[in-house]
């Protein structure tokens, strides 16, 4: 592991979340982008050395609308950058800590990430994501 990459808070809605962290946090996003993919919108604040990355659900069925649905809006995973996400998330699950289906693939900013399954990480959802530039 690299360092803290971002972590990411599941919010039903983008702008209705963002007062909150301009106002009290003094924070400004960047523009918001969607992973058609993932079905989200994501929205990145830049902090010293990390971000926060607030994630609103783009249609029904999508991992955030899932999590809204079950747990309702707040902390959704810790990120953290990594060299190499391929040998990371190899070496993550010869040690017994497995992607989550589909294991990699292209995340926010175009980098390629795996998020570790939840139940083998004492209930933390940790995405890996290649170190690079965005």
């Amino acid at each position: 592991m690299r360092r803290l990459d971002h972590v990411g808070i599941a919010v039903e809605k983008i702008e209705k979340a963002l007062p909150f962290y301009q106002t009290v946090l003094g924070l400004s996003a960047g523009p918001v982008e969607e992973v058609a993919g993932e079905k989200v919108r994501v929205a990145f604040m830049d902090l010293e050395g990390a971000r926060l990355e607030l994630l609103e659900p783009a249609g029904a069925g999508g991992p955030i609308s899932k999590f809204l649905d079950r747990r309702g809006p707040g902390l959704h995973h810790l990120a953290f950058a990594v060299q190499d996400v391929s040998g990371a998330a190899e070496k993550s699950r010869t040690a017994g800590f497995p992607c989550v289906a589909p294991g990699l693939r292209t995340g926010s900013r175009g980098r390629r990430v795996c998020f570790l399954d939840p139940r083998a990480t004492h209930g933390v959802l940790i995405e890996l994501v290649e170190a690079g530039a965005g």
